[in-house]
């Protein structure tokens, strides 16, 4: 008799462990320890005395069929059959048999795909849809995490950091990416107001839902030309697009105006120091596609005096914490501006970030 999980079923996703490699299905939740090998080369070593390998490598978050293939391909050639993909858009190769590591990772490198991203390295760049598909994207995703690691590539492949440094991506402030938490964020920002198509609006848009998807009341019903529209009021508008998203005649995309602006700071980890929400510190940067040399000129800034001045295991926003926003300014050379002025008041330090949580 079949059990629950072999049964097959019309109603949500098969159940993951159908797919899970035999060695991991025999010893789940008995793993004594693990420990990186070499860069991007990982060992689980089980109570049984069986050991699971991981060899992670650099891959694109949208990738083709033919890419995909490749991937299965060798998956198939080295790890029978099993792979993985992290939340951070890197792929990992699960094997049983270490003499197989070496030649993986060379074919790895033949296809293009730099293996590391483990240990005291940069892990790919989680990262949204940006222009390839997103309908209120200030930048590009893709565009700008390829220049980005292209550049920062010897930080993947080797494990020369003092820490681990998590970067991410989003490509409005609506941030589906994790931004808010990554030691480096690069976010997409508009910098004006939506332009109204007033002859269009109300045969395209309910006004009510346009009015209550702005989170700062900047939006209100208006006659505009004898015609039910709405109007802006400008002084209020944080250009999130929220308003886009449910009216096409609100238009945010701006050539001239849209562009980046990068945090840090950010991180889940509870380890030596309770969970960082990421700072402002570049305001603006313009989109200057095909390879966004502002932008990461920028980052590996940031990368640099980080490395060149953080402890052991420091994260960027404890070491940015430890010498201060003044030092930090004045190693990077970043303008401080008007727009670091946090006038947000007590959010940063009453949202409760840690899920350690005690009685006083």
């Amino acid at each position: 008799m079949a059990t629950a999980t072999d049964r097959r079923t019309d109603i949500g996703p098969p159940n993951y462990s159908r797919f899970l490699p035999p060695v991991i299905k025999k010893n789940y939740g008995q793993w004594k320890y693990h420990e990186i090998l070499k860069p991007g080369v990982m060992v689980h070593v089980a109570e049984s005395g069986d050991k699971l390998f991981t060899v992670r490598a650099a891959s694109p978050r949208l990738v083709s069929i033919k890419k995909l293939r490749q991937f299965a391909d060798l998956a198939d050639k080295y790890c029978g059959g099993h792979l993985r993909f992290t939340s951070r858009n890197n792929v990992e190769f699960l094997l049983t048999d270490p003499s197989k590591i070496d030649a993986l990772i060379a074919d790895l490198k033949a296809i293009g795909h730099p293996v590391g991203g483990l240990g005291n390295s940069i892990s790919n760049i989680v990262h949204t849809q940006g222009w390839v598909h997103c309908h209120s994207a200030a930048t590009d995703a893709s565009g700008v995490v390829k220049c980005v690691m292209d550049d920062l590539q010897e930080y993947f492949t080797q494990m020369k950091l003092p820490g681990k440094l998590r970067i991410a991506l989003a490509c409005c402030l609506n941030m589906c990416g994790a931004v808010h938490c990554s030691d480096i964020a690069i976010l997409g920002v508009h910098r004006r107001p939506p332009k109204v198509q007033h002859d269009g609006l109300n045969k395209v848009c309910e006004i009510p839902n346009v009015v209550a998807a702005c989170p700062t009341a900047a939006i209100r019903p208006a006659m505009v030309d004898g015609k039910q529209s709405v109007e802006v009021l400008e002084e209020r508008c944080m250009f999130c697009a929220n308003c886009f998203s449910v009216c096409p005649a609100m238009q945010m995309a701006d050539p001239l105006n849209d562009g980046v602006s990068i945090w840090v700071g950010g991180k889940v980890s509870n380890a030596r120091h309770e969970p960082m929400f990421s700072k402002l510190a570049v305001p603006y940067l313009p989109n200057t596609p095909p390879r966004w040399p502002e932008v990461v000129q920028a980052v590996r800034t940031i990368v640099e005096v980080w490395a060149k001045g953080a402890r052991k295991y420091e994260r960027m926003g404890e070491f940015i914490e430890r010498i201060g926003w003044p030092r930090f300014f004045k190693l990077t050379g970043f303008e401080f501006t008007k727009q670091h002025i946090d006038d947000f008041r007590h959010a940063g330090l009453t949202y409760k970030r840690s899920a350690q949580l005690r009685q006083s």
